[in-house]
């Protein structure tokens, strides 16, 4: 469904991302409108975003004066997105000032906000930024976590602009969900485990599984665009960063098991959407291991894995919601019952897997049982979409804590 969006641009370097921001935006449909500050006209000029938009470029509160731009496009927008915000912006935002367009109709929006940061790591963990930022967020504004990565000149750090790709697709989980829906995870942190562990035989080859991390990325994207606090473990995934968490990398299921706890421990929601391994060779091979002469293979011993969401349940607050998930082959359901009571969680996400089901396919559906004896049967659909499913009822649960 088309939408009128606000893109507004921030004068930083990374303004030159928003012109790719600008063409998802348009390629999917939706109306666009570019208000860039006066500084953002340095690094890319308005005949770029009029012709890239193909609309007039909004720049500045005395243009078209009789159409009053600087209530009107606040008042007509379904969705207001920043990208670059610089910390300049942040702060103005946070403090009601509009001395400019685009802080003019932050201000006039009654829409969702979605704010990107771009900015040099001291900057962004400056107290100031960090206090902004938590007044942004309270009032419901999304702001997603910047990325880590080359910043301007020879510095890396905590900072960069997300990919474009990424901050379209928060923004169209926004709008996927409706413009009236709230930003209900806000002041919420959660943590979301993706992807398959791999524990190493040898130096060339692992234990694994088929996870491809798809399920658990849909769960990150989905709560930051509910203006949530996201941690992501990721074991073994190659998929792009989503925009707005903050991305922990790991391989073993040991590694998974550390990264997790530890996260967890001011987390408000676990959802332990990985596949560990749940078993690891009793011994490393230090050199490759090798066939007989004869051509018969070696025996490999093997160990139980820990059981990241028993101990998570073991360890939990009672106020804290665990969600897991059981990919079962047999009898999905019973198995899947016993898995929530044995791990002591709220939720349990139950798929039924295949050679064609679930693993690396961009659509899902699963059973989600509740500890309370609910049952929600959600029909095959994008892994997004039954993604803010299960927030749903993790949102449910959540006001049930206050």
């Amino acid at each position: 469904m088309s939408a009128g969006i606000v893109l507004g641009v921030g004068g930083g370097i990374a303004a030159y991302k928003a012109c790719e921001l600008l063409r998802l935006f348009t390629e999917s449909g939706h109306r666009v409108r570019v208000v860039p500050t006066a500084s953002a006209l340095r690094f890319v000029g308005a005949p770029t975003w009029a012709a890239l938009s193909g609309q007039p470029v909004a720049d500045d509160v005395w243009s078209d004066v009789h159409e009053v731009p600087h209530v009107r496009l606040g008042q007509q927008a379904d969705l207001v997105v920043v990208a670059p915000a610089t910390a300049d912006l942040l702060a103005k935002a946070a403090h009601g000032l509009a001395d400019d367009l685009l802080t003019n109709t932050l201000l006039t929006a009654r829409c969702p906000v979605l704010l990107a940061p771009a900015m040099h790591t001291e900057m962004w963990e400056h107290p100031a930024t960090v206090a902004n930022v938590a007044t942004l967020r309270a009032r419901g504004v999304r702001v997603v976590e910047p990325a880590v990565g080359r910043l301007t000149g020879v510095d890396t750090g905590k900072g960069r602009l997300p990919e474009p790709a990424e901050i379209f697709a928060v923004a169209r989980r926004i709008l996927a969900r409706g413009v009236e829906a709230p930003a209900d995870l806000a002041g919420r942190r959660v943590v979301v485990t993706a992807g398959g562990t791999r524990e190493p035989l040898d130096p060339v080859r692992f234990l694994g599984n088929r996870s491809s991390g798809k399920q658990g990325y849909a769960f990150a994207r989905a709560a930051a665009a509910r203006g949530a606090r996201v941690t992501l473990v990721a074991a073994n995934v190659t998929l792009p960063d989503p925009a707005g968490v903050d991305l922990v990398r790991v391989g073993t299921t040991e590694e998974l098991r550390e990264a997790t706890l530890k996260a967890a421990v001011d987390a408000d929601a676990v959802v332990m959407a990985a596949a560990p391994a749940d078993f690891r060779p009793a011994v490393y091979a230090p050199g490759k291991i090798k066939k007989a002469d004869d051509g018969t293979a070696p025996t490999i011993e093997l160990v139980t894995n820990p059981d990241i969401a028993a101990e998570l349940g073991r360890r939990r607050r009672p106020e804290q919601v665990l969600v897991v998930f059981a990919a079962e082959t047999g009898d999905a359901e019973a198995n899947g019952r016993a898995k929530l009571a044995r791990k002591r969680a709220d939720l349990i996400v139950i798929n039924e897997v295949g050679e064609d089901k679930v693993f690396g396919a961009e659509t899902n559906a699963a059973t989600v049982i509740g500890a309370d004896g609910s049952v929600s049967r959600m029909p095959e659909q994008s892994k997004e979409d039954l993604a803010d499913g299960v927030w749903d009822l993790v949102v449910t649960r959540l006001a049930g804590h206050s």
